[in-house]
């Protein structure tokens, strides 16, 4: 929990968000380009538990810091929480994150970290339903739509409460890759305004 003087000096500085992500992160330069040139919100770090990932790269050439946190130290609140105060992070992101997360890091961001899932929960969640997994299960079960959730992190895997849901249509024809690009094309485009509103109305 933040003191008195914490909670006065995110009146006069931007609210610092950190990504979480194990990927790509077509998701993660999105989100800090959309946040660029906001003097409320600033991406404040990137961090991931791959060292080959992709997006690390993306932050660094916006100029975002990054870190790379493995699976054993991510599970050690002595190692994790101090990167996360030192950086002075009050809202965590997370954009295609892989690790399920530890109960003390959800403590220590109550209403305060928020999930981004490639389908509609409470369908196609849970241990596993991640990635291309989630469009397959999609396509197999003959789905007429899908799209993606936002939900606050709880420590049920993809089940916090839910935010927000965008949807598309899906047409038989559609292939597990199209569900997929159909549903991006949906991440891009209300993600980072759901994450925007999700933070003002938080602080």
């Amino acid at each position: 929990m933040k003191s008195t003087s914490s909670l006065n000096a995110l009146h006069t500085r931007p609210h610092r968000v950190a990504i979480f992500v194990s990927g790509n992160g077509t998701n993660c330069e999105n989100i800090i380009r959309y946040f660029a040139q906001s003097t409320t919100i600033q991406i404040s770090l990137v961090l991931s538990n791959k060292s080959d990932a992709y997006a690390l790269t993306r932050a660094k050439r916006l100029g975002v810091p990054t870190i790379i946190v493995s699976k054993k130290d991510f599970n050690d609140a002595s190692i994790l929480l101090p990167i996360l105060q030192s950086n002075d992070i009050d809202f965590i992101v997370l954009a295609g994150f892989l690790l399920m997360i530890p109960n003390f890091l959800i403590a220590a961001f109550p209403k305060r970290m928020i999930n981004i899932h490639p389908a509609l929960l409470p369908k196609f969640g849970g241990k596993g339903m991640y990635g291309h997994h989630v469009h397959k299960a999609v396509k197999a079960a003959g789905e007429t739509e899908s799209g993606f959730t936002v939900h606050w992190v709880s420590d049920v895997c993809d089940g916090g409460e839910i935010i927000a849901q965008y949807r598309t249509p899906l047409d038989s024809t559609d292939t597990v890759e199209d569900i997929a690009e159909k549903e991006h094309q949906l991440e891009m485009k209300y993600f980072p305004s759901v994450i925007e509103k999700v933070i003002t109305e938080a602080f």
